[in-house]
């Protein structure tokens, strides 16, 4: 696959469809590579006329990894933003935010749909504060607003966050797969052979806990984007699963409430999960929206 330079550093990227298709930019979430897109829920984008490009984020994947910042003690980091301390980070999400910008850019186009999961829900949403006018439309997904005062994951969603990264390749695929089964909110069918597929191509292709743990160092460093979030007045659609044991779904409904005029889409039985059984729902509502927003 090719990358591009975006912002000082190495993008690795695909793009599905047709160029000259409506643009659809996918920001992915936490330690998570492009792949997690997968290529069969891309696929439904492009029957429906969208040009698609996916990445990896910045320390992860094939991309560049900030290796020379070291791995931050997240436990102590987050000592420190309880007694309202700023942690010090290698990187932000106004970073991340401009590489998805500079992503547009190398590949010379002006602006996009964007869509993102879970922390890529919130590099989207500073990419359309930073960058109103490469954005024709918003989707955040299982995502929210850096507010404090929203309720916490659960104990059990947090402590799959916070445990060492295995290794090894058979103990790394299993806690991947036992974390999906975990966060998937436990009433769809969870397929689990789907799953452990899907992680030994994430671990063969690129395992890299430090990057996982410097964008979450990021995530707490953003702060609350609340006040910056009323100002948008980019078309906004809010999808959030009502199960969802990482980003309880407050923090949805709190970017919806936040963004003037956005739309919320709850979706019945998903939890933290992009579970193929609600792939169709979710294509549906980014897809209309998009058509709406031109």
């Amino acid at each position: 696959m090719p990358k591009l330079k975006s912002n000082g550093i190495e993008i690795e990227y695909e793009q599905f469809g047709i160029a000259g298709d409506k643009p659809l930019l996918m920001v992915m979430g936490l330690g998570a590579q492009m792949i997690q897109w997968d290529e069969e829920f891309l696929g439904g984008f492009v029957a429906r006329g969208f040009h698609v490009t996916r990445f990896d984020n910045r320390d992860v994947g094939l991309s560049t990894k900030l290796e020379a910042a070291g791995t931050p003690n997240i436990p102590q980091m987050m000592a420190e933003a309880a007694n309202g301390k700023t942690p010090s980070v290698a990187y932000t999400l106004d970073d991340m935010a401009d590489d998805a910008a500079g992503v547009l850019d190398a590949l010379g186009i002006e602006s996009a749909h964007v869509a993102g999961a879970s922390m890529g829900g919130m590099i989207a949403q500073v990419l359309a504060m930073r960058h109103p006018s490469r954005v024709r439309s918003l989707t955040s997904i299982m995502s929210s607003t850096g507010n404090p005062n929203l309720p916490s994951a659960k104990p059990e969603a947090m402590a799959l966050l916070m445990r060492p990264r295995a290794t090894d390749r058979d103990a790394a695929i299993d806690g991947m797969v036992e974390a999906r089964k975990q966060l998937s909110g436990g009433v769809v069918a969870f397929d689990e052979e789907r799953a452990r597929r899907s992680a030994a191509l994430a671990f063969d292709r690129s395992n890299y806990p430090a990057g996982m743990a410097r964008q979450m160092a990021a995530i707490m460093a953003g702060g609350n984007r609340v006040p910056e979030l009323q100002k948008l007045k980019v078309p906004t659609l809010v999808i959030h699963g009502d199960l969802d044991p990482l980003v309880p779904i407050e923090g949805g409904h709190d970017t919806a409430n936040a963004i003037p005029g956005a739309e919320m889409r709850v979706v019945a039985n998903m939890g933290h999960d992009l579970n193929p059984a609600h792939w169709a729902e979710i294509t549906d509502a980014i897809v209309l929206h998009a058509e709406k927003a031109h």
